[in-house]
């Protein structure tokens, strides 16, 4: 956790400032909600490695098991869910709420962060995924980041589900566990003897195989094309990107910084569109990302751009 002293504040606030000032210009609108939420919220739709090994949990008085919120898109579909038939869509809002994740603190990893959340709410067309990444790439450039500093990488979740019905026989928990597995190849040394856990040996190189001859699809051709007439042009399609939240459903993407010393994904977001279903409402086409506030000084810092 971290103190904020005064010209730690001054920081912040500029940070804060700047997400509101762009998000505003894009015509989103700022909501909020309560740091704590039930445990039910994220076990079944959240990431299983954020559940198990990475939330603060307790049991209050009531005997109720409740976390300090690890993300916000989960709160974001139960209050949309809340008042699905009163809103008017689409929706185009943002929060920057304090989250909590019980990890090992390291560079651009703290227990406790604020994260700027945009989402976008009631558009299934590729135009939405254009605006979200536009946002993104907006923000980046507000900070005074020019294309060459950052690449946004894109993938589609239905590359990933493609490949799985082409070996055939695995199970929906299957798929889910090496989507997962795959978020976090480049942090752990026993890739390979995972995955051949979950897959077999024979599904594992056929799983690898496909992966590494999978390039792209219309949907990301599109995206890229579309995006670069906005001269946004440091899109680069990489379908081996997973994103490890069991929520996305199509487009993913992650900024990733290109300078030597904090080559890193630095935020991402993607497409969700079946997340209202565990409230059993009618599902809401989706499509949002979430940047942290530690990550993005570390970029500045790391590039000399200014910090207030």
């Amino acid at each position: 956790m971290r103190d904020f002293y005064p010209e730690d504040m001054e920081v912040q606030n500029y940070i804060f400032n700047t997400w509101r000032r762009v998000a505003e210009q894009f015509s989103y609108k700022e909501y909020s909600a309560s740091i704590l939420e039930p445990a039910e919220l994220y076990k079944s739709k959240t990431s299983e490695e954020i559940v198990n090994e990475q939330t603060f949990i307790f049991t209050d008085r009531g005997g109720r098991e409740i976390v300090l919120r690890p993300e916000m898109t989960p709160t974001l579909a139960r209050m949309v869910a809340a008042r699905r038939r009163n809103l008017k869509f689409p929706l185009r809002w943002y929060s920057i709420p304090n989250v909590f994740r019980y990890e090992r603190p390291q560079r651009g990893r703290r227990r406790e962060h604020w994260q700027l959340n945009c989402d976008l709410l009631g558009i299934s067309g590729i135009e939405a995924d254009v605006e979200i990444i536009s946002l993104a790439h907006a923000i980046m450039k507000e900070f005074g980041a020019e294309n060459k500093d950052f690449e946004i990488r894109v993938n589609d979740r239905k590359l990933i589900t493609d490949i799985f019905n082409k070996i055939g026989g695995t199970s929906e928990s299957t798929n889910v566990s090496v989507i997962r597995l795959l978020d976090r190849r480049e942090k752990i040394d026993n890739f390979d003897s995972e995955l051949e856990r979950h897959l077999g040996s024979d599904k594992k190189e056929q799983f690898l195989g496909l992966l590494e001859d999978t390039k792209s699809n219309e949907t990301l051709e599109k995206l890229r094309e579309t995006l670069n007439t906005k001269n946004i042009q440091n899109i680069v399609i990489d379908t081996k990107l997973a994103r490890g939240f069991d929520y996305y459903t199509g487009m993913i993407f992650e900024v990733f910084d290109n300078h030597k010393d904090n080559r890193r994904s630095l935020f991402g977001g993607g497409r969700y569109d079946n997340l209202l279903e565990m409230f059993e409402v009618e599902p809401i086409p989706a499509v949002g990302f979430g940047m942290g506030d530690i990550t993005l000084r570390d970029f500045l810092e790391t590039h000399g751009l200014p910090l207030k």
